[in-house]
């Protein structure tokens, strides 16, 4: 009965597949370049983890030899890795609050006006070196703009070499982190917010909602799950793999590794170094990291309205 059973399932799923054939035709160039490059490059990265490769000689199986150096012998890791937990859960959160309350605010604004403000706040994403203004406003110099300021302040009596002074560097790399992420989760808070059914608005007055915060927790966010999740996933991802930013204004490497992130760390070894085994390991710690996170923000989302 068990294997009659199998049989029939197998056969109503090949038939469901072959009635759908030309969606699947349609979905073959996607799926063939995530299998080639995203799919495909991360097993073979969990698996050269497990190794000692140089791209010279064929990889020698360690075991889990460089996740124990990883942890207990790359002082430079654990910098990295601190760096990156509080880049992420600093910026990442804070971001993705403030990409939603702009949207929020931006979308009571008239059409015109909107989608004025809206490429104001995706500027620093569209220009994509945008951060390079920072670099003249914390010059090391008396004519960058925030020596400039404090010494004619009296704040202080001599140049202040911000980007290699490892007291300053996170904080600066924090807020130009901040200013950058305020743009693809933004909109998407903003399609979702012009998506919302507006019938809706109507019929909660109607049961007794009497404010927009009201408004706002049971009808707004439940309509948005879908643009709330990406907005997560995208937060997660930049807050995660933060390496352009700390590299143009603090140097790589950093001055006493102070910047230093997972992904810096993880170009040290794979690009400089060549040991793609130790780097292979230290991706598959962020792989991990990054998917947990993601699947815990979803699990949080997915209950907004429940």
């Amino acid at each position: 009965m068990t294997n009659n059973a199998n049989k029939i399932k197998s056969d109503s799923l090949w038939a469901q597949i072959v009635k759908a054939k030309h969606n699947y035709i349609l979905l073959a160039p996607f799926l063939l370049f995530f299998t080639v490059f995203t799919a495909l490059p991360i097993v073979l990265s969990v698996i050269i983890g497990f190794t000692d490769y140089d791209m010279l000689n064929f990889p020698n199986f360690v075991g889990m030899d460089n996740y124990t150096r990883l942890f207990l012998d790359d002082s430079v890791f654990l910098i990295a890795l601190r760096n990156t937990l509080i880049l992420a859960f600093l910026t990442g959160p804070v971001s993705y609050i403030l990409c939603f309350l702009f949207a929020w605010l931006i979308n009571e604004l008239k059409p015109a006006l909107r989608s004025f403000v809206t490429v104001v706040f995706y500027a620093p994403v569209l220009s994509g070196q945008a951060f390079t203004i920072w670099l003249f406003i914390f010059s090391s110099d008396r004519y960058g703009l925030a020596n400039g300021i404090m010494l004619k302040l009296g704040l202080i009596n001599d140049s202040v070499n911000w980007l290699a002074d490892p007291r300053y560097m996170m904080t600066i790399i924090i807020i130009v982190q901040l200013w950058m992420s305020l743009g693809t989760g933004f909109l998407a808070f903003i399609a979702g917010l012009q998506g919302t059914d507006k019938s809706l608005y109507e019929a909660g007055n109607i049961d007794g909602i009497s404010n927009r915060f009201q408004e706002l927790w049971y009808i707004t966010l439940p309509q948005m799950v879908p643009q709330l999740l990406f907005g997560a996933v995208m937060q997660i991802v930049t807050a995660f793999s933060v390496a352009d930013i700390p590299i143009a204004l603090a140097g790589f490497p950093s001055t006493e590794y102070a910047a230093e992130t997972i992904v810096t760390h993880i170009m040290d070894y794979g690009t400089i170094r060549f040991e793609m085994g130790f780097a292979s390991a230290v991706a598959t710690v962020l792989f991990a990291m990054m998917f947990l996170s993601n699947k815990a923000v979803s699990r949080l989302l997915r209950g907004i309205g429940h």
